[in-house]
């Protein structure tokens, strides 16, 4: 039998990544959010999608997202967008 790499874990002291730029534009019907780090965990810039939607359409207070971070509880933040409309644009390696 042949097995591949075993399966990475997350725990708290590892799980964490950094964001140095988001930005947020739109042109007609389309909404561009663009999320810059070094490492993003799962579902991450779907949750960051999915949360600046509900502030966007007045859900979340304007200011909600920084009590989101700093709770560092996933069930303080909106929900996860759909994969569908999303693209990664590129990965950079330094």
């Amino acid at each position: 039998m042949i097995r591949g790499p075993p399966k990475p874990t997350l725990s708290s002291s590892s799980a964490a990544s950094d964001v140095y730029k988001r930005q947020v534009s739109k042109a007609g019907d389309i909404i561009t959010i663009r999320v810059t780090g070094n490492g993003f965990l799962y579902n991450m810039v779907r949750i960051i999608a999915g949360t600046l939607v509900k502030i966007g359409g007045s859900d979340m207070p304007a200011d909600a997202m920084k009590g989101i971070i700093a709770a560092t509880d996933r069930a303080a933040a909106g929900p996860t967008a759909p994969a569908h409309g999303l693209t990664m644009i590129g990965l950079k390696y330094e």
